[in-house]
């Protein structure tokens, strides 16, 4: 089991999107845990203020460091300390994440997200607690509760029981490297469109051998850099 902490300025936005479909189910079963930590509920300032000026000047506003720090301390805290977790800072600084980087997090079992807002956060705290700086591509986003709550799926869907086919997480998109082969349910025809003869045939080795054809084949059209790689382990 994976306990996921998201360390946020709007616990409700991220404990909606987290606890429905196959992850709120997840969660409810045990098979993962996600909490949701209010920095604002640790700031020592009397009007609630996690925010103030920056040293030097400049546009914006920045979080301080006294109130993440205490909402960190608040999690470490009830934590084992033998399995204290990584600290996820989500940043558009950081390395991209990728699928490989999810199966990875995916064996840990204590995951801390921290999400910034306004013009960051102050570098004094990410110095201290921080031990990964992830982003989700080279763009901006308002907060870090979107791309928080985008890898908090991709990794917990790696985690054992929380997807019932345990099999897709292996041969869907970047399982093995390839791009995941299309994919076809019922009538037979759609729109004068049949499903391909080879699925009907209940030969399985022969649909195995065109799927992987068809990821190959789909991955070179769509995905060039991905091919290259692929091939280049396969030859």
């Amino acid at each position: 089991m994976v306990h996921f902490h998201i360390m946020t300025l709007f616990p409700d936005m991220v404990l909606q999107g987290l606890h429905t479909s196959i992850l709120g189910r997840a969660a409810a079963r045990g098979d993962i845990a996600i909490d949701a930590v209010n920095i604002r509920d640790f700031t020592t300032d009397k009007h609630g203020k996690v925010d103030d000026y920056t040293y030097g000047g400049g546009a914006g506003m920045l979080m301080q460091a006294q109130p993440v720090y205490a909402a960190y301390q608040s999690i470490v805290d009830g934590m084992d300390k033998k399995k204290a977790g990584r600290v996820i800072y989500v940043t558009p600084q950081g390395k991209t994440f990728h699928q490989e980087m999810a199966k990875q997090l995916s064996r840990e079992e204590e995951l801390i997200f921290l999400c910034g807002h306004y013009e960051g956060i102050d570098e004094r705290v990410l110095e201290e607690i921080v031990t990964d700086e992830i982003s989700l591509g080279d763009y901006v986003l308002t907060g870090g509760e979107l791309a928080a709550m985008v890898m908090v799926d991709a990794i917990a869907r790696l985690v054992p029981g929380v997807l019932h086919n345990g099999e897709s997480a292996q041969t869907e998109s970047f399982g093995d490297g390839l791009l995941e082969y299309p994919q076809y349910s019922r009538p037979e025809i759609w729109h004068e469109k049949r499903v391909p003869e080879i699925l009907l045939s209940g030969d399985h080795a022969k649909v195995d051998a065109w799927r992987l054809e068809q990821s190959i084949l789909r991955t070179k059209e769509r995905r060039p850099d991905l091919y290259e790689k692929y091939m280049e382990t396969h030859r």
